[in-house]
C-alpha cells in the first residue's frame, strides 16, 4: 500500500539540473576556468557545503566558489524569469493523481528551502505538498537517508507506506539506503545494474510512473 510520496526537485519534478550546468559552465568561462560537463555531473545531488568542498579539492582552496556560485545563479534566475519553470513531462498528472487519491506528498531535496519554495511556487504544485525537507534542515546530505526518513516522518507515515521518486545516482542510494521503495526517472545518469537490481521501478518519466502506479495499487 502507498499512504506516501517522497519527491525529490531538481532533475526530476524541475528540468533544471541542464539549466544549472549552463549556469555554471558560463560562470567559469568568464572566469577563464576550464569546466566541462563531466566535472558538473560529480555535483548532482549534493548540497551546497558539499558542492563547494569538491570544487575548492579539485581548484585549490583560492577557488571564489561564492563568486561563481552567484555569478551562475544570475544566469539561472534570467532563465527562469524569462521562460518559467521547465518543467518535467508528468508532473502535474502524478501529483493530482496522489492528492486525489488520498496520498500525502513529502519534497526531499538537497537544495536550500528558500530555494525550493521559491521554484514550487512559480511551478504552481506548493499546495500538493505536505512536507518540505530540504537540505538546509537535514544534517546529513545524500546519499544519506536522513532527508527521506525525515520525510516520512513529517508524513507522519511509516517508512514502509512511502514511495522515493528520484532521478539521480546520489539521491537512488539515499532511498535505498532508507529502505524504502525508490522509482528512478534518470535524467543525466543511467542506473547501474546493481542499482537496477535495487530499484522499485525505472521509467523514463513520471507520467509511465503514475501509470504503473495506477495498474498496480490504485
Amino acid at each position: 500500500m502507498i499512504k506516501g510520496a517522497v519527491f525529490d526537485m531538481d532533475g526530476l519534478m524541475f528540468d533544471t539540473e541542464n539549466l544549472t550546468y549552463r549556469a555554471w559552465q558560463k560562470a567559469m568561462d568568464d572566469a577563464k576556468i576550464p569546466y566541462s560537463f563531466e566535472i558538473y555531473k560529480k555535483t548532482i545531488g549534493k548540497r551546497t557545503a558539499e558542492v563547494q568542498k569538491f570544487y575548492k579539492a579539485l581548484y585549490g582552496e583560492g577557488f571564489d566558489y561564492q563568486s561563481l556560485r552567484s555569478a551562475g545563479n544570475r544566469y539561472f534566475s534570467d532563465e527562469i524569469q524569462k521562460n518559467g519553470v521547465p518543467v518535467k513531462r508528468g508532473l502535474y498528472n502524478i501529483l493530482k493523481f496522489f492528492r486525489d487519491n488520498s496520498v500525502k506528498i513529502a519534497l526531499a531535496t538537497s537544495s536550500s528551502r528558500a530555494y525550493a519554495v521559491e521554484m514550487l511556487k512559480k511551478a504552481k504544485v506548493e499546495s500538493y505538498f505536505d512536507a518540505y525537507i530540504c537540505g538546509d534542515t537535514v544534517k546529513n546530505g545524500k546519499p544519506h537517508p536522513e532527508v527521506f526518513l525525515t520525510a516520512a516522518k513529517a508524513l507522519d507515515l511509516s517508512k514502509d507506506d512511502c514511495i522515493v521518486f528520484e532521478d539521480s545516482l546520489t539521491g537512488v542510494d539515499a532511498g535505498i539506503n532508507a529502505k524504502m521503495r525508490v522509482i528512478m526517472i534518470p535524467d543525466f545518469i543511467k542506473p547501474d545494474d546493481e542499482r537496477k537490481a535495487k530499484l522499485f521501478g525505472l521509467f523514463d518519466d513520471l507520467e509511465q510512473a503514475r501509470d504503473f502506479l495506477l495498474n498496480t495499487y490504485f
